[in-house]
C-alpha cells in the first residue's frame, strides 16, 4: 500500500507495533471456559476434545455422494456435511423444466426420502454427526433424515447434527429462498420448536455469516449481520413460548475463515464475547446458553483458478486461523474448487491438512494460544466495538427482517465488495498469481462428470418413486400440509407424514407455495 496507514481487510487501522497501552482496560479479562468466553467456551478447549473435522461433500447421485462420504469417514473424518443441488434447495424436483441443467451439479440431488436413504447407506446415523446445508427446504430435509433413521429403528434422540435452516441470509446473499419472508420465518421457527419439543440432540439452526462473507462482506459485517439475524430468530422463538435456555444451547453458527490470520482470530474471539453478552443481557440466558458454538469453513471466494496449488497454502492459513480462534468444527476447502467440484484427491488433502494441524502443529496443546498478544487483543476489542455499532444500526431500523426488506444488509455488503474489487484493481490488495506474480499458465483441466447422464438417472428415479407409492395416502398428506399452512398448525408433523408417504421435495414445497405464494424481489 502507498499510504502510511496500513489497514486490515475490514478497514481497521494497523499500527507498526502494539503494547499494553493499546488494550481496552474495560474489556473483561477472564480465562477459557469463563463468561464471556472470549478465550474459548471450554476451559481445556482442544486438549479435552479436538474440533470436528467435517468435510462438505455432495454431488451427482445419492450413490456417488454415499461413496465419497464413506471414503472420507474411512480417512478419519469425524462428521458428515451434506451439499444439496440447487433444485433440492429451491424445492424443485429433478424432472421439472426449471431444474434443467442444475440436477446434481452443486450438490446431491434429493427428491424423495429413498434418495436420502441411499446417501446414508452403511453410515451409522446414531454414531456420526450430520450437518445439512439447506434452508428454504430445511424442514423437508430434516423430516427425511428423521424418517431414514426411523425406518432403521434409530430413535430421534440418538441423532446428532445440524440443519442450517437460516432463511434470512438467503434474501441477503444466496437467493435460494422460495416463500415470502414472514411464512419462511414461521417455518424456521416451527423447526426450532419441533426439535426442542422432541428433545432431539440436534441443532435446529446454524446461523450463517459464511455466505454473506462469500458475497463480499468484511469480517466485521459478517459477525454483525449474522448476530442481527440470530437476534431475529431468538426473538421469534421466545415469542413462540420457547425457553431461551432450551433453545439457545441448540443454536449454532457458521463463519468463514479468510487469509488475514490475526483479523480472523480476533473476529472469532470478539464474536464469542459479544454473543455471550447479548444472550445474557437481552434474554437473561444462563452460561450454557451464552456459549457461542460455531462451525468454520475456509473461504471459497479466496480460492483462485490461477496457480491453484497456491490454494493449499491459503486453506492451511485459514484453517489455522479457525483453530486458533476456537472453532468447534471445521471444513477445509479443496485446492481445486475454483475449477470444479473438488476431486477425491483434493478433498483428502484438505482433510489431511486438518489432521496435520491437530497432531503436528502444536496449536491444540493449549487454549487460546494467541491470548495476551497485544495486537490480537487490540483487534478483538476494536472488532467488538465495530460490531456493536452495526448491531445498534440494525436495531434502529427495526431488526434484521425489516432491515433486509429495506435492503440495508444488501447495500452494506455490496459496498464492501465494491471496495475490495477496487483495491484488487489498484493492487492495494495483493492476491498472488492473480494481480501479482502471475506466471501466464492456463489453469489445469479438471474432468467433470457427465451431468446429463446423472440427471437422466435421477429423473427416472423420481418417476419410479411416484409410480410405486400409495396415491391416496400421498394426496391426503399434501392436502393436510395445505390446510396447515393456511392456518397456524405446526408444520413439521405434517411434513413428516408426507415424507413417509413418499411425497417429493418439490411436491411438499408446491403445497406450501399454493398456501403462501413465492417471494419476488422488488
Amino acid at each position: 500500500m502507498t499510504d502510511a496507514i496500513r489497514r486490515s481487510p475490514s478497514g481497521i487501522p494497523i499500527a507498526e507495533q502494539y503494547d499494553v497501552q493499546d488494550l481496552d482496560r474495560s474489556a473483561p479479562l477472564t480465562g477459557p471456559g469463563e463468561f464471556p468466553f472470549t478465550r474459548g467456551i471450554h476451559p481445556t478447549m482442544y486438549r479435552g476434545r479436538l474440533w470436528t473435522m467435517r468435510q462438505y461433500a455432495g454431488f451427482g447421485t445419492a450413490e456417488q455422494t454415499n461413496e465419497r462420504f464413506r471414503k472420507l469417514l474411512e480417512a478419519g473424518q469425524t462428521g458428515i456435511s451434506v451439499a444439496f443441488d440447487l433444485p433440492t434447495q429451491m424445492g424443485l424436483d429433478s424432472d421439472v423444466p426449471r431444474a434443467e441443467g442444475e440436477v446434481g451439479r452443486a450438490g446431491v440431488a434429493v427428491d424423495t426420502v429413498d434418495d436420502f436413504a441411499v446417501v446414508f447407506e452403511g453410515i451409522p446415523l446414531d454414531e456420526v454427526s450430520t450437518s445439512m446445508t439447506i434452508n428454504a427446504t430445511a424442514a423437508v430435509l430434516l423430516a427425511m433424515y428423521i424418517v431414514v433413521a426411523e425406518e432403521r429403528g434409530i430413535p430421534r434422540d440418538k441423532l446428532r447434527g445440524t440443519v442450517q435452516n437460516d432463511i434470512l441470509k438467503e434474501y441477503v446473499a444466496r437467493g435460494t429462498y422460495i416463500f415470502p419472508l414472514e411464512p419462511s420465518l414461521r417455518l424456521t421457527t416451527d423447526v426450532l420448536a419441533f426439535v426442542n419439543n422432541e428433545g432431539m440432540s440436534f441443532n435446529p439452526i446454524s446461523i450463517s455469516g459464511y455466505h454473506m462473507r462469500e458475497a463480499g462482506s468484511t469480517a466485521v459485517q459478517e459477525v454483525a449481520l449474522t448476530f442481527a439475524n440470530a437476534i431475529e430468530y431468538l426473538d421469534r422463538a421466545v415469542a413462540r413460548g420457547l425457553d431461551i435456555d432450551a433453545i439457545a444451547p441448540r443454536t449454532s453458527f457458521f463463519f468463514a475463515a479468510h487469509s488475514d490470520l490475526f483479523e480472523e482470530v480476533a473476529k472469532f474471539r470478539a464474536a464469542r464475547r459479544l454473543w455471550a453478552t447479548i444472550v445474557r443481557e437481552r434474554y437473561e440466558g444462563n452460561d450454557k446458553s451464552s456459549r457461542l458454538r460455531f462451525h468454520t469453513q475456509t473461504g471459497g471466494s479466496t480460492l483462485t483458478a490461477q496457480q491453484p496449488l497456491n490454494n493449499v497454502v491459503r486453506v492451511t492459513m485459514q484453517a489455522l486461523a479457525a483453530v486458533l480462534g476456537g472453532t468447534q468444527s471445521l471444513h477445509a476447502n479443496g485446492y481445486d474448487e475454483a475449477l470444479a467440484l473438488p476431486t477425491e484427491e483434493a478433498a483428502t488433502l484438505a482433510l489431511r491438512t486438518q489432521q496435520i494441524l491437530a497432531h503436528e502443529s502444536g496449536v491444540a496443546e493449549t487454549a487460546d494460544p494467541l491470548g495476551g498478544s497485544y495486537y490480537v487483543e487490540s483487534l478483538t476489542d476494536t472488532i467488538a466495538r465495530s460490531v456493536q455499532d452495526m448491531l445498534a444500526e440494525v436495531e434502529r431500523r427495526g431488526g434484521a427482517a425489516r432491515a433486509i426488506e429495506a435492503g440495508y444488509f444488501q447495500d452494506e455488503i455490496s459496498r464492501a465488495a465494491y471496495e475490495h474489487q477496487r483495491a484488487l484493481e489498484r493492487r492495494e490488495t495483493i492476491v498472488v498469481g492473480v494481480n501479482k506474480y502471475q506466471d501466464g499458465e492456463d489453469p489445469p483441466h479438471i474432468p467433470v462428470p457427465d451431468y446429463h447422464m446423472l440427471a437422466d438417472r435421477q429423473r427416472e428415479r423420481v418417476q419410479r418413486a411416484r409410480a410405486d407409492r400409495d396415491a391416496h395416502a400421498w394426496r391426503a398428506t399434501l392436502d393436510a400440509i395445505g390446510r396447515g399452512a393456511s392456518g397456524d398448525d405446526p408444520m413439521m408433523p405434517l411434513i413428516l407424514d408426507a415424507v413417509r408417504a413418499r411425497a417429493t421435495v418439490g411436491e411438499i414445497s408446491q403445497a406450501l407455495r399454493e398456501a403462501w405464494g413465492e417471494y419476488r424481489t422488488a
